[in-house]
């Protein structure tokens, strides 16, 4: 594929589809060939607000469709599964939105089907492949504010969402943990692992999703993440890692940083801001170059976002929900008893 443009075909039409789309048509060496949708006129439209050449009423016909290099994935978490199980047992490499699906098990079966058939698969967790947020990892895991005892972050979402929107609808994987929590617990992941042990607090809507979550996870080694998800109440989407020589301050959007700053005993403060070249803060180009390059260089996985991390990431969501009490229609098992009252 070395020298030539990356050809994408995009699977929905809601509002991710249409940013990560934006993106891609100004990247010159990516073309959108193909659109799909469940219906015929909603992949119309898409394909002329955005100039791409052909249209499915069918995520089958995308599928097979053997002018596509990759599909990008963006339906509601709940279809991951089927979405991308379909372009994957077709040949097609994938990019598949976060939360990459809405349990362990499923996203398990994705990641063993990729490598079945050889084909690329990634989780499009753009925080990831973010400058600044590499930047970070790199002084962390260079000892920068020495061993990591303590990391919180937080993201919350003012609201209200009525009882019939996505976000509390249990059929469609709603609640905050599987939108918005899974930020703050790959930020948690990125720089110290997967946890050993997790505890988990909720107050959870009539429905049965999660209106605010809080976990604390357990590392080896003696380190602690605090973090919180809400879409009861906006938050200051901020994080925190504390190290025994230092500390790193992320403000407002650590997920999609514009700074940070690194403060170490008997120094100064250092800022660390991103640099404009890389575009605006809330592009999700370089989660798209990535797979481009990977896709170049014959990969199968991106080493930034690996498939055994996104496995690791869907275990401590999946460990949280059973603490509190959170399952989906159609999951396997009993029910885990609430821990909290539901509000």
């Amino acid at each position: 594929m070395t020298g030539q443009k990356v050809r994408w075909g995009i699977l929905a039409t809601g509002g991710m589809a249409a940013r990560f789309t934006a993106d891609l048509v100004d990247l010159p060496d990516a073309e959108v060939v193909a659109v799909a949708s469940r219906t015929e006129a909603s992949a119309k439209a898409f394909a002329e607000r955005f100039g791409i050449p052909r249209a499915y009423g069918g995520w089958e016909t995308l599928a097979r469709d053997e002018d596509v290099d990759v599909v990008y994935v963006a339906t509601p978490h709940s279809a991951h599964r089927t979405a991308a199980g379909l372009c994957l047992e077709a040949g097609r490499n994938v990019l598949c939105e976060k939360p990459f699906t809405l349990n362990a098990r499923e996203a398990a079966e994705l990641v063993a089907l990729a490598r079945e058939k050889n084909v690329f698969l990634m989780e499009a967790m753009w925080m990831f492949c973010n400058p600044l947020v590499r930047r970070l990892k790199t002084l962390v895991d260079d000892g920068a504010i020495g061993e990591v005892r303590s990391l919180q972050a937080d993201f919350g979402l003012e609201g209200p969402f009525p009882p019939a929107h996505r976000l509390r609808d249990p059929a469609q994987g709603g609640g905050a943990l599987l939108d918005l929590g899974v930020y703050p617990v790959s930020f948690a992941q990125l720089l110290l692992g997967e946890p050993s042990d997790v505890a988990a607090r909720a107050v959870l809507s009539e429905e049965g999703v999660d209106l605010q979550t809080g976990a604390l996870l357990s590392h080896d080694g003696g380190a602690l993440a605090s973090l919180h998800c809400s879409i009861t109440g906006g938050t200051p989407n901020s994080a925190s890692i504390t190290g025994s020589e230092g500390r790193i301050d992320v403000p407002n959007g650590f997920f999609f940083p514009d700074h940070f700053v690194l403060h170490r005993t008997g120094r100064e403060p250092q800022e660390f801001r991103a640099d404009p070249a890389d575009g605006p803060r809330e592009s999700l180009r370089h989660e798209a170059e990535e797979v481009m390059r990977a896709l170049r260089a014959g990969e199968s996985e991106s080493p930034l976002v690996p498939l055994d991390g996104t496995l690791a990431v869907m275990r401590t969501l999946d460990a949280i929900r059973d603490r509190v009490g959170v399952r989906y229609p159609g999951e396997r098992g009993e029910a885990a008893e609430p821990v909290v009252t539901p509000a």
